[in-house]
């Protein structure tokens, strides 16, 4: 596990410039951590590429995609798309005999989940098979890529791949059970994660979290003698996730959502980060914090961790951007409630012994929950969201915001002299950094 490194300063104006790449190495969602470093490449004038993990049709066959989507994708992005399929996980890759684990998985169900019997060779089939075609895919998307790249230009490489939870039933039954349940609904994390079914879960988070940095990285020596040649750099970086600090009692203090299934994973991100630091090349993994996406809105909870975000930014000083802010945060409030009661309320929540007891335990992570956990994350986070008018239209979409934005600026300061191969961004950094941006 990576040493805690919570970066505390930024330099702004890094080298990067016109003429430069900007290579996104993931699809861009219209909620995410990729818009705000998409946003700081556009405005240094670099040229943005992306690529595309494809589309699968109705027989689940993967294919490029078609014109109107390709269009749609790159106005989206700004940039020219390389329109090569990197769907990433072998879930739905076929084994010899045409099975794939998705296949297996629909026949599982809610009675016999811990006795499923998985054919574990055919699993490994479809492994192998897809670890083949994201290889092959990646070394013709990165060969384009390289075609592009002009003389004396410097490449940023960002990854943004992550996820792989199987696209079967009863995986979302059971996840929701962990994430979601409570009393007789609720399940351990633990549990789920020490059956057959939770290990091949984990083991795809693998290969859609971290060993798609690896291919990346390793696929793209050739960029990096290139660029080498005349001098320039080439940087990559990676979204984790491992907690962050926050404001809890006026004092900065690291904490993380429980259970976060994808974190032995985002730990294997950061071990190939490390893996490619020692050998001179600047990947660098950054711990952002919690926002509301649209996969993380799958995990009620979460967002609690957005909140405090008002009094990172409260101890950088006052001025009319912040004054905005809290107005802006204040009308998405009910009329029975107010910003400073919810604040005391997720205050409390926080402080919670029962919580805290997870907070403190860094080298613990990632921690499975229980049922105490699972009703004091829960129950808070509905009377967080019940105090807003519109639960889609909440206080948490503006601080996510904030916090895209941030990082953006962030992540593309720090990457062109990064410090180390793991490093954490947490809210006293992100108010230091909108504050300055907005006097």
């Amino acid at each position: 596990m990576a040493q805690f490194y919570p970066l505390r300063d930024y330099q702004p104006n890094p080298g990067f410039k016109k003429g430069d790449i900007f290579v996104l190495f993931g699809e861009l969602f219209n909620r995410g951590y990729a818009n705000g470093l998409i946003d700081q490449a556009k405005a240094a004038g670099m040229t943005i590429v992306g690529i595309t993990v494809g589309r699968r049709d109705a027989q689940g066959t993967l294919r490029p995609l078609n014109k109107d989507e390709l269009t749609a994708a790159e106005e989206k992005l700004g940039g020219q798309i390389i329109n090569i399929p990197l769907w990433a996980g072998y879930d739905q890759d076929p084994a010899l005999d045409g099975t794939t684990p998705v296949d297996q998985l629909s026949k599982v169900k809610t009675s016999n989940w811990q006795t499923p019997s998985l054919d574990w060779k055919k699993i490994e089939e479809s492994k192998q098979a897809g670890i083949a075609r994201f290889r092959s895919a990646s070394r013709e998307s990165l060969k384009q890529i390289e075609n592009l790249i002009p003389q004396g230009a410097n490449i940023f490489f960002a990854h943004t791949m992550a996820g792989g939870i199987p696209k079967a039933k009863i995986i979302l039954v059971l996840t929701n059970r962990v994430v979601k349940g409570q009393g007789e609904k609720f399940m351990p994390s633990g549990q789920f994660w020490a059956s057959e079914i939770g290990k091949l879960v984990e083991d795809n988070f693998y290969s859609v979290t971290a060993n798609t940095f690896r291919e990346l990285l390793a696929e793209s020596a050739s960029i990096r003698d290139k660029v080498a040649g005349w001098g320039g750099k080439v940087v990559y970086t990676a979204y984790g996730y491992h907690g962050t600090e926050i404001q809890i009692q006026n004092q900065l203090q690291w904490q993380s959502y429980n259970p976060y299934l994808q974190g032995s994973a985002k730990i294997r991100l950061e071990e190939i980060a490390e893996e490619y630091w020692q050998q001179g090349v600047r990947a660098t993994v950054y711990n952002c914090p919690e926002i509301r996406t649209n996969s993380s809105d799958l995990f009620s909870g979460v967002e609690l961790s957005l909140y405090p975000l008002v009094a990172a930014l409260r101890k950088e000083g006052t001025c009319p951007w912040l004054e905005r802010l809290e107005k802006d945060l204040e009308k998405k409030l009910n009329p029975s409630s107010s910003l400073e009661g919810l604040l005391q309320a997720v205050e409390a929540y926080h402080s919670d012994p029962v919580v805290q007891a997870y907070y403190r335990d860094f080298a613990a992570w990632p921690k499975h929950n229980d049922a105490k956990l699972a009703d004091l994350m829960l129950n808070a986070s509905n009377r967080m969201m019940a105090m807003n008018q519109n639960r889609k239209d909440v206080v948490t979409d503006l601080l996510s915001e904030v916090v895209v934005q941030s990082s953006g600026v962030l992540i593309f300061c720090e990457s062109w002299e990064p410090h180390a191969p793991v490093v954490w961004l947490g809210h006293d950094l992100i108010a230091k950094e909108r504050i300055a941006a907005n006097r």
